[in-house]
């Protein structure tokens, strides 16, 4: 295992876009290993035979992934980002996210789209550099790419909505999208504002269970989507994450831009 103690040699991680369909199959098993193992999801696209989690937008996104060669496992894949654009959603017919909400305010805006979904690391590399190195490389593709408006998928773990009431209840009261890029929660397992009760304006105790990639994009400038997700097969309840390119907060685009001028 790569366990990494202070002082310990670090591993020569690099960051790059899936190339093959081995480099496919080995992020499907790290979400397996994530996504199934450690959290306990399920679902149809979940085969514990192969050890892989995989859907039918796999085959149209690109895979931005966190490597490690020197595992001596194999399994070299230790991160992931899944990214479709406006060109991977024509032929996916939909955005993965318009499973759970409704991303009509997005989509009739004149913007460039990018999803950002299924991201995971590896437990061993959690606390280290690979999250950074994965965030900046996220950085660097969508500004490559003109991108506007970055959105995704992202999720508290477990199903007891009444335990995510403060932090669901706090989110929507100061970190609500403007209504123009405002996705709204769909279907029968969808909860609406009302539902996490009066508005949690105390911040540390609003922010103490809000996972840390959710504080990551908002430190960024993002914002929520209203409503939230109950998702029984992933043991999730998720909201929809929306950031804009051209509104984020100068000094973290400066850190998580670093060497790249849009």
């Amino acid at each position: 295992m790569h366990v990494f103690a202070e002082g310990a040699e670090m591993p020569e991680l690099t960051v790059r876009l899936a190339q093959s369909q081995a480099d496919l199959r080995m992020a499907q098993r790290l979400r397996y290993r994530v996504f199934v193992q450690e959290l306990g999801g399920h679902g149809a696209g979940v085969d514990h035979d192969k050890q892989i989690e995989k859907d039918t937008f796999d085959e149209v996104c690109q895979h931005l992934l966190l490597i490690d060669d020197s595992r001596t496992d194999g399994e070299y894949v230790v991160g992931a980002y899944r990214l479709l654009d406006g060109g991977g959603m024509a032929k996916a017919g939909q955005f993965y996210t318009e499973t759970e909400f409704d991303l009509t305010p997005l989509k009739r805006a004149d913007l460039r789209l990018l999803e950002v979904g299924r991201t995971c690391l590896h437990r061993d590399y959690r606390g280290g550099p690979g999250m950074m190195m994965l965030w900046n490389a996220l950085s660097h593709h969508v500004m490559a790419r003109g991108i506007d408006v970055m959105f995704g998928v992202a999720s508290f773990h477990g199903v007891d909505t009444q335990a995510l009431q403060t932090p669901l209840s706090h989110l929507h009261a100061l970190h609500l999208a403007p209504s123009e890029l405002r996705p709204k929660a769909i279907g029968e397992t969808s909860l609406r504002p009302n539902d996490f009760g009066p508005p949690w304006l105390d911040k540390k105790s609003g922010m103490r269970d809000v996972p840390a990639l959710i504080k990551a994009y908002l430190r960024l400038g993002g914002w929520i989507g209203e409503g939230a997700f109950v998702d029984l097969n992933f043991n999730t309840t998720d909201i929809c994450l929306v950031l804009d390119l051209n509104r984020m907060n100068p000094l973290q685009k400066k850190i998580y831009t670093k060497g790249f001028d849009r």
